[in-house]
């Protein structure tokens, strides 16, 4: 099933959408390129043999030191009782005032809005065009992104001491 996935991704977008096949991992991941993200979300759900109709989760990777992140997608057929695993790879300067970005796919998956909101507040990735990107788990003013291995933790918080 992933063989056919793929060459239909590779038919439908061109040889350039797929930048490389992982198959060491427990399923085989598809690293796509970001600009095409939202249009492969939607035809991974909407073409007969793939009906990828659930998004599983969202996560992030930080390859720090490199200026690198990784956000990773697990996608589900529930007809067909398949998952399907996409990462779109993404580099930045690790500046606060300039997140990395990537398309929001809220508008395929409903699930994606909060795993986005997720990933936004703990590893600052920023999506476009996301709905209500917005904190939801930490204060709005919180500074900075816990998950992300250069995080320093705060000492304090509105003069409350953090410990």
């Amino acid at each position: 099933m992933f063989e056919k996935i793929k060459n239909l991704l590779l038919k439908n977008f061109g040889q350039e959408v797929v930048l490389r096949v992982e198959e060491h991992a427990l399923q085989p991941i598809l690293v796509i390129q970001k600009k095409h993200l939202v249009e492969i979300a939607f035809f991974l759900r909407d073409t007969e043999g793939c009906y990828f109709d659930f998004l599983s989760n969202i996560t992030a990777v930080d390859y720090h030191p490199e200026n690198r992140f990784t956000v990773v997608y697990h996608i589900a057929s529930i007809p067909y009782q398949t998952q399907l695993t996409l990462k779109v790879e993404l580099e930045n300067d690790r500046n606060l005032r300039d997140l990395p970005e990537v398309p929001s796919v809220s508008s395929v998956w409903r699930t994606a809005d909060w795993h986005e909101r997720e990933a936004f507040d703990l590893m600052g990735i920023f999506f476009t065009d996301h709905p209500d990107l917005r904190r939801i788990l930490l204060p709005d003013d919180w500074i900075g992104y816990p998950l992300r291995k250069d995080y320093e933790d705060a000492e304090s918080y509105h003069g409350i001491a953090i410990k």
